[in-house]
């Protein structure tokens, strides 16, 4: 209900609240994150001046408080201690050539994957040996049982290295499942290497490489340092050299698509007939990674026809002169690479992809760690 003091006042009195808490550091990153991104904050302006704009708006409150590139202590929560705490990326395929059908029923592809900074966090305590697992996860529909696969990194963790204990996880996702952001696929790699960190490193990073590939195609690529070329069925992972920090934006429709419903619909006539080790060159050459011509994602024409929204989104982000505007993976987030020409009326548009196709908005940045086995992915705060 609106106050007396105007939605204004009230709006500026949260903030200060907010930014109290974060001085305090009571609180983690996802609810951080959840606070400062509330519709409340969105209707916000740096000017000073109270009249909406979009919840999907990336306004951060807290920018000139943090700084790229250095980590954010957290304190433990009040109530209750994790051993651990990691950040669980989610990645975007710069192009993705699929080369055909093996015996297996799987693919083979050629793509260039980036890890960015849209994610969730991970926190996890070593309990008994030999007593049940406690797992929770805030966003409803995802699995808490064995199916999970958080759960089967951590069996797959214990029954190679004999760790017996059992462990309390908490995973708060921000990631949306079925955007081809590879969420879950990451939640599994970060699962494996805190538990390495958290049992004193038992076995190598090159075995946990070995191992990802038993639990799905795209957790290898996490373990890497954040961009790789990876072919095979994505398992296969070769070391590229890091590429030039851009943002992100990630629209996500509200409707997703199950990743063999678009292998389904493939029509092997429509792949493109570009080399893939061409369109890595082309990346690296003269340091340049603007041109729409190097984004090339072979399972569009799949996922535009199962969901011909896709199109007009891609088509919307067209409209904003970004450096480049592809699906990710088998869909259905569409990213742009860089930023948008008038933020004003970038920001209306995507009010309307909200209001007709429930969208989410995100922005993000590339994403790498270091090569050291406690290196991991930390988050960067978007302006």
């Amino acid at each position: 209900k609106k106050s007396a003091m105007g939605p204004c006042r009230w709006q500026v009195l949260l903030l200060v609240v907010a930014l109290k808490v974060h001085a305090s550091g009571s609180l983690g990153v996802t609810r951080q994150r959840a606070l400062i991104h509330s519709p409340v904050f969105m209707d916000l302006r740096l000017k000073g001046n109270c009249r909406p704009i979009s919840s999907t708006a990336t306004f951060n409150p807290l920018r000139n408080m943090r700084r790229k590139n250095i980590q954010l202590k957290l304190r433990p929560s009040a109530t209750k201690h994790w051993d651990i705490e990691a950040f669980s990326p989610s990645k975007i395929n710069l192009f993705l050539r699929i080369i055909g059908k093996r015996p297996d029923g799987f693919h083979d592809l050629g793509s260039l994957f980036q890890a960015i900074s849209l994610g969730d966090d991970l926190k996890i305590s070593k309990l008994a040996e030999n007593v049940p697992d406690e797992f929770s996860c805030n966003m409803p529909g995802v699995p808490t049982d064995d199916s999970n696969l958080v759960i089967r990194a951590a069996n797959l963790f214990r029954e190679r290295t004999g760790v017996k204990h059992g462990l309390r996880i908490c995973l708060n996702k921000t990631v949306p499942a079925q955007g081809g952001l590879g969420g879950g696929s990451a939640n599994a790699a970060t699962t494996l290497w805190a538990l390495n960190k958290l049992f004193d490193y038992p076995v190598t990073q090159a075995d946990l490489i070995d191992w990802s590939g038993e639990l799905g195609s795209d957790i290898t690529f996490f373990l890497s340092s954040g961009t790789a070329f990876c072919t095979g069925r994505g398992e296969i992972l070769e070391s590229v050299p890091r590429l030039p920090q851009r943002s992100v934006y990630v629209i996500k429709p509200e409707k997703g698509l199950s990743t063999p419903s678009v292998f389904k619909s493939l029509n092997y006539d429509e792949l493109s007939q570009h080399d893939p080790r061409e369109i890595l060159r082309n990346f690296y050459r003269d340091h340049d990674i603007d041109g729409q011509e190097k984004y090339i994602n072979d399972l569009e024409p799949p996922a535009f026809r199962l969901m011909p929204e896709l199109r007009q989104i891609k088509d919307v982000l067209k409209e904003h002169d970004f450096e480049a505007v592809l699906m990710s993976g088998s869909g259905t987030s569409i990213f742009a690479i860089g930023e948008p020409k008038a933020e004003d009326a970038f920001l209306r548009s995507m009010d309307r992809l909200k209001s007709e196709w429930g969208a989410q908005v995100f922005k993000a940045k590339f994403l790498n760690r270091g090569e050291g086995k406690e290196d991991w992915y930390e988050p960067i705060f978007c302006d």
